[in-house]
């Protein structure tokens, strides 16, 4: 879902920085150089991470901005770590690029509050409106916008889903992370969908994959609780919202 004041090729073409404050007429007045993009990743320099890259650097060329010819790109890696990921925003605003494209809620969380000047793009960030990153989806306000792949009725769907391919099931429980404010949205939804569909919901935060693997096994050792009276319902490959 794209918001914001901007059109898809606009927004790209800020980010490879020819924004509409830098008009083509001008270029050959003024003294070449590239133009200096930010990158905040909060996951690992991975395979699944440089793929990221890889579609965002395709994208730029296609524009005809190419890494090493007219632009220049600090990337920072967070890898989910708080910590980690707030030293990376403030080494990038220090830089003072042209525009900074923040991956993930941690990302552009960690931005928030240190510039209103530079330009920033957030992307897979889920309810911004909710978590404070903008004002609203119409106006996002100040020097922010982006994209947010999420709505949060989505989760409440996924449960009805999972009633229709197994209409038994009454009891559900949602592995999540509460201090993440995605997450929390969408547990909401869920419970929400809940009492329509039949279902008792239940949230469990475990800490690590260890305390996962408890929490399956006990909530399944319930009285009524091994398959097919109970179900689980993952959000991602290891059950976590």
């Amino acid at each position: 879902m794209q918001f914001g004041q901007l059109k898809r090729r606009e927004l790209i073409a800020l980010l490879g920085g020819a924004a509409a404050g830098w008009p083509l007429s001008g270029h050959a007045q003024q003294p070449y150089h590239k133009r200096q993009i930010g990158v905040l990743m909060d996951i690992s320099q991975d395979r699944v991470g440089q793929q990221f890259v890889s579609a965002f650097l395709h994208g730029l060329e296609e524009l005809s901005w190419n890494e090493g010819d007219n632009i220049h790109i600090d990337y920072r890696w967070g890898a989910a770590d708080l910590g980690g990921v707030q030293s990376s925003a403030i080494e990038l605003v220090n830089l003072k690029p042209d525009v900074i494209l923040a991956q993930g809620s941690l990302a552009i969380s960690a931005l928030i509050g240190l510039t209103r000047t530079i330009p920033i793009v957030f992307v897979q960030v889920g309810d911004p409106v909710g978590s404070g990153i903008i004002a609203s989806l119409a106006r996002p306000g100040e020097n922010v916008t982006g994209f947010t792949p999420l709505e949060f009725s989505m989760s409440g769907k996924g449960l009805e889903v999972l009633k229709e391919v197994a209409p038994w099931v009454t009891r559900v429980a949602v592995i999540y992370k509460p201090d993440q404010a995605p997450q929390l949205g969408m547990w909401h939804a869920i419970e929400a969908a809940a009492p329509s569909l039949g279902v008792s919901v239940i949230a469990v935060s475990p800490r690590d994959a260890a305390e996962i693997e408890h929490t399956v096994e006990a909530f399944g050792s319930e009285p009524r609780g091994s398959w097919p009276a109970t179900a689980y319902l993952p959000f991602t490959a290891i059950a976590i919202l």
